[in-house]
């Protein structure tokens, strides 16, 4: 199966590339802000929620034939992506040490929002609160798998707050 190869040139694009990257674990090492170049990009361990979904699908749709869902051969993976940020004018972090490259960081959601059109904040939203803000003078990202899968550990959970 090919690796995934993403865009994002407007909102909607971009939260086409969050849903990709939900729950990536992100190292803080492997992020980096040029301004020099005016560049952010990052390396991640994403969570390959679409064959999640297809093993999910094929394993219902087996159950509801009367058969008895074979053993999908790893259904959770994980795939190591690279994503780019152009036109970025400045970075913020909230709750990141950089100094800690080892640590690893949890990935909610990519979001944008357009302060004075086409620019606007780009924000990487992180379990615990962590952020990272790019202010960038237009949207111009590209998200892209860079190398064959391997099994997660287990599927992400979202148990909802009671």
């Amino acid at each position: 199966m090919a690796g995934l190869k993403l865009i994002a040139l407007d909102a909607e694009d971009l939260s086409v590339l969050s849903v990709h990257l939900q729950d990536a674990v992100i190292s803080v090492g492997d992020m980096t802000y040029l301004p020099k170049e005016h560049r952010f990009a990052l390396l991640a361990n994403r969570f390959d929620w679409e064959k999640a979904v297809q093993a999910e699908v094929k394993a219902q749709a087996m159950a509801a034939a009367g058969q008895k869902p074979a053993q999908i051969a790893g259904p959770c993976v994980r795939r190591r992506s690279g994503m780019h940020f152009e036109r970025v004018m400045g970075a913020k972090l909230r709750g990141i040490d950089l100094a800690a490259k080892e640590a690893t960081l949890n990935l909610l959601a990519v979001t944008f929002e357009e302060t004075d059109s086409p620019s606007g904040v780009v924000t990487f939203l992180f379990s615990g609160g962590a952020e990272v803000q790019l202010h960038v003078e237009c949207l111009e990202a590209g998200l892209e798998d860079l190398g064959p899968a391997w099994d997660a550990k287990g599927t992400p959970c979202h148990d909802a707050a009671e």
